[in-house]
């Protein structure tokens, strides 16, 4: 349903990114990193869906987003506190994660991240910055 509606649409609702596109990042973020493997939610990945795959490239590289993901901290926190799923605590090092940069071309289906009258974040404060493996 997701797939088939972000192939036509920038965001889930609208022309600008939303709550909706906000609360649905999170998810599609962790999926393959964790939920794929560490939950068995693997009937597809989301590298595996165009549309999803673009879409969260595209919120990914959006001020506000990738920039803030920490893929340590997710994957640690799963793998090592779910210890009644993982007991080895074994924490995986893949999946790679380095396809989130590669160019997306979402911007053909129209829209704009921000709103009119609503500023793009500033940068991440010094001291402050996600120390994530996959960041240029």
């Amino acid at each position: 349903m997701l797939e088939q509606r972000l192939s036509t649409r920038r965001y889930l609702v609208g022309d600008h990114i939303t709550i909706a596109d906000i609360y649905l990042y999170p998810t599609l973020v962790r999926f393959d990193a964790v939920y794929h493997g560490h939950f068995k939610c693997n009937r597809n990945k989301i590298t595996e869906m165009p549309a999803l795959w673009g879409y969260l490239r595209d919120l990914y590289q959006t001020p506000g987003f990738g920039d803030t993901t920490d893929f340590t901290e997710i994957k640690q926190h799963y793998y090592i506190v779910h210890s009644d799923i993982n007991p080895t605590q074994v924490v995986p090092q893949g999946p790679d994660l380095k396809g989130l940069f590669t160019p997306h071309g979402r911007e053909k289906l129209g829209g704009n991240p921000f709103a009119p009258g609503v500023s793009m974040p500033g940068p991440i404060p010094t001291g402050e910055e996600v120390k994530n493996p996959i960041m240029p």
